[in-house]
């Protein structure tokens, strides 16, 4: 699709594996899954099938807020093939509610919804259309109550409270009850840095409620076992949390729930929250048969939650050599009715809100919010989005107001190795903030306006408007802009961030094999092809087997925060390397005494043999093996990280932090309001690349999500009702390959020495530069000052 480059500066260390073995990592080998992906043939959660299977519906709120005055079912379980309709008063525990962080989620209402599309009742049924009619004929009756919507409403004094007598550690730091979490972040002094600005640059930005968009809906089904328990099967990001919140609301010990993994049809964060899987075991256990419940599109949009919409207020100073004075932010997040990850996205939002620069006096506050709007939680790039489009845009005013180069002047205050965050925590890895920029700004610009003289020959796809061919070039500008973004990787705040990996090594057929088991869900990341590759480059085998996820092992975590190669991946080699090592005892035992090689010197695993590190042979594995099998399960953590200050906001809250930087070449009928992206280049440091084809698919994809909510991507919220206007693709629009322009992909490679092979996580941070790319290269060309996501025809040509 685009072309990429791969490039390491002299002399930085890039922690290349000294192993040489076959489709070990640093290759490009071709994902196990991705032929059968694109042929039709890979079975994802919505094609399982059991004998004798019931299909499940779930009945979902028609008002945003509303007391349930009474639940009729006679009707729906009087027709012909239902087995089971349930409601709040049916569940089975005591334990009723669940959620990620803040356990406020109900399975099912308790005497009231708080948004649109609540689940309120569940159906079993022998069809799905006799499960969908029954659902539709029970009868509820609703007294509506006052809404919340927005900050103004949230936080009146008389607001509405969205969760009377909260329990929870985050109430006692907030000022409002419909405050879910609040980080503030002090450092320096930000009245006394003001008086030395020349200049200062004030925005409020609005961002958009954008939506995960995977393309396979949420589905799974639901296995009742003759222990009492329920065997699972479902599309998840992370299937030991799901155990953990099931579990208890299903009146169950962990262990009587067992979770596979099911082919997933992608995730982006909206497959961290549960959304079908309690329901599922609910039924399934209720009529002791199978239930499979697959979403359609429509409810799809309801059962997970949303990337948070903000409303970000800015203040930067600098002087008039371009030096950044102070910076001061209320970064406000709309959480709606149910926290999810919401107190994690609020330190995320806070703690990068100053973005990829040096600025030693920060004021910053981040809230998130109760509302009755849709729920929002996890989405790529998680709170670090939405700060990167303001502090972006204020980067440009900034530069604009001093007359410097927008790059120029992001360049003269870019962060290095060595940087102090506002949080107080130093940067300890390579930071080329500067260097990013710098590439991205020399790469040669795409010709311009080719269509001009083509004629009357010109592919009308090249216009804005595309194949619509609503334009011919009347009015049509170009302009180019830039951006560049900071996002932390891995869990925060000291969280206990694990993964765990069991190896297996064994002869088979008088070869060694080795077998990966975790439980990582792979969602299109390309987990298990990595797996493969750190297995043969610690092992020395060519035939890896992984084993399918489930909770018969230990947790990998969620697949989310940019983490799991890190992690699972850092497990996976911790646990080939003590089998190595096993396999070397075995080795030694049996044949140290016939060379002295094996006490003395650096012995590698190569091509299914010992070697030393100058190239002997030793020993076949197989034969030092024989008969026995070396089988272990080991966790690997990353450093410790800490909470932030609940005053201050001080305090090391992250892992390792990832930059990519994007520039963006727009063609706009300023007329019509129509935008054409025409490229959208980007360079990024990975670390260490150990699948580049993998490394730049997900470049290339965070880079099209980004450009999407710059142009297209929103949820509408109706701010009267708070219900939802457009949860269809025919409404709710994402980026086409027709939408899609090339993405030149420059990846840097200097290595973290903290990370396995000193890779970095790089999935989230595209989707963070791209948006204020796009949109800056759409100031550039009309000369407006956008400051809301997405931008609308109606927003270019003055008719809002």
């Amino acid at each position: 699709m685009a072309q990429n480059t791969r490039t390491a500066p002299a002399g930085t260390p890039t922690n290349v594996t000294q192993k040489h073995n076959k489709g070990g990592i640093g290759e490009s080998i071709l994902r196990p899954d991705g032929t059968l992906k694109v042929t039709g043939e890979f079975a994802y959660s919505s094609d399982m099938w059991h004998e004798d299977m019931l299909w499940g519906q779930t009945l979902r709120s028609t008002v945003a807020h509303a007391e349930i005055v009474s639940i009729d079912i006679s009707e729906a379980l009087a027709m012909p093939g239902v087995y089971s309709v349930l409601t709040y008063d049916d569940l089975p525990a005591e334990m009723k509610n669940y959620g990620l962080e803040i356990q406020d989620t109900p399975v099912l209402a308790n005497g009231r919804v708080r948004h649109h599309g609540e689940p309120v009742a569940l159906v079993a049924a022998d069809h799905p259309e006799t499960a969908r009619r029954a659902a539709a004929k029970i009868k509820i009756d609703y007294r509506e109550l006052p809404l919340v919507t927005d900050e103004a409403s949230a936080l009146a004094a008389d607001a509405p409270l969205i969760h009377e007598n909260r329990d929870d550690h985050h109430i006692g730091h907030v000022p409002h009850p419909n405050i879910v979490h609040r980080q503030p972040i002090i450092r320096g002094n930000v009245e006394e840095a003001r008086k030395r600005a020349d200049v200062i640059v004030e925005g409020e930005y609005t961002f958009g409620m954008q939506d995960q968009a995977f393309l396979g809906p949420e589905s799974g089904l639901a296995v009742p076992s003759e222990d009492g328990g329920v065997e699972l099967y479902v599309a998840t990001q992370w299937l030991h949390s799901d155990l953990q919140q099931i579990a208890p609301v299903l009146g169950l010990p962990p262990e009587k729930v067992r979770m596979t993994l099911s082919g997933v049809g992608g995730a982006f964060g909206g497959r961290e929250d549960i959304s079908m899987q309690i329901h599922a075991c609910l039924l399934a256990l209720a009529t002791n048969k199978p239930v499979k419940i697959v979403y359609n599109r429509f409810e799809s949009f309801f059962g997970h939650v949303h990337r948070h919409p903000a409303k970000l207020y800015y203040e930067h100073g600098a002087t008039k050599d371009g030096k950044l004075t102070h910076m001061k932010c209320k970064i406000v997040l709309d959480g709606g009715a149910y926290a999810s990850a919401s107190p994690a996205v609020v330190g995320n939002a806070s703690s990068l809100s100053v973005g990829p620069y040096v600025l030693e006096d920060v004021d910053i506050e981040a809230i998130a919010l109760y509302t009755n709007n849709p729920p929002c939680g996890a989405m790529r790039g998680f709170g670090a989005v939405q700060a990167c489009f303001a502090y972006e845009a204020q980067m440009d005013k900034l530069a604009a107001k001093l007359g410097m180069d927008p790059v120029e002047f992001r360049q003269l205050n870019a962060m290095e190795q060595g940087t102090v965050m506002p949080t107080g925590q130093v940067v300890d890895a390579p930071a080329p903030v500067a260097e990013l920029l710098r590439r991205v700004k020399a790469r040669p610009l795409p010709p311009e306006r080719q269509w001009e003289s083509a004629g009357e020959n010109a592919d009308v796809r090249a216009l804005p408007g595309g194949l619509s061919n609503t334009t011919h070039g009347e009015g049509v500008v170009r302009g180019v802009g830039y951006a560049v973004g900071i996002k932390n990787v891995g869990f925060s705040e000291g969280f206990d961030d694990y993964s765990t990996a069991r190896v297996r090594l064994e002869v088979i057929n008088g070869e060694p094999v080795a077998m990966v088991h975790t439980a990582m869900a792979e969602v299109g990341q390309g987990g298990i092809t990595v797996h493969t590759q750190i297995a043969r480059t610690e092992l020395g085998v060519t035939q890896v087997t992984i084993h399918p996820a489930d909770t018969q092992v230990g947790s990998a975590g969620s697949t989310s925060a940019s983490r799991q190669t890190y992690m699972t991946g850092g497990a996976v080699k911790n646990t080939c390397e003590a089998v190595r090592e096993a396999l070397l005892e075995i080795g030694r035992r049996k044949n140290g005494s016939y060379h002295p090689a094996w006490a003395t010197a650096e012995l590698l695993l190569e091509g299914g043999k010992v070697v030393t590190d100058g190239g002997e042979v030793l020993a076949d594995i197989a034969d030092i093996l024989e008969d026995e099998a070396i089988d272990l399960e080991l966790e690997f953590r990353h450093a410790p990280t800490e909470a932030f200050d609940l005053r201050t906001g001080q305090g090391n809250g992250h892992v390792q932090y990832t930059f990519a930087a994007h520039r963006a070449v727009v063609e706009v009928d300023t007329e019509l309001g129509l935008v054409k992206v025409v490229e959208l280049a980007t360079a990024q440091d990975v670390g260490k690349a150990l699948n580049m084809l993998s490394v730049v698919g997900q470049i290339q994809g965070g880079t099209t999500q980004g450009l999407g909510v710059a142009i297209m991507e929103e949820i509408i919220v109706d701010p009267k009702t708070a219900k939802v206007r457009n949860p269809s693709f025919t409404d709710y629009l994402i980026p086409t390959i027709l939408d899609t322009p090339t993405i030149p992909v420059d990846v840097l490679e200097l290595a973290d020495p903290k990370a396995p092979y000193g890779l970095r996580g790089m999935g989230e941070a595209p989707t963070l530069s791209s948006t204020p790319a796009v949109i800056a290269a759409i100031r550039q060309a009309t000369g407006l000052e956008i400051n809301k996501t997405p931008i609308r025809p109606e927003a270019l040509t003055g008719t809002l």
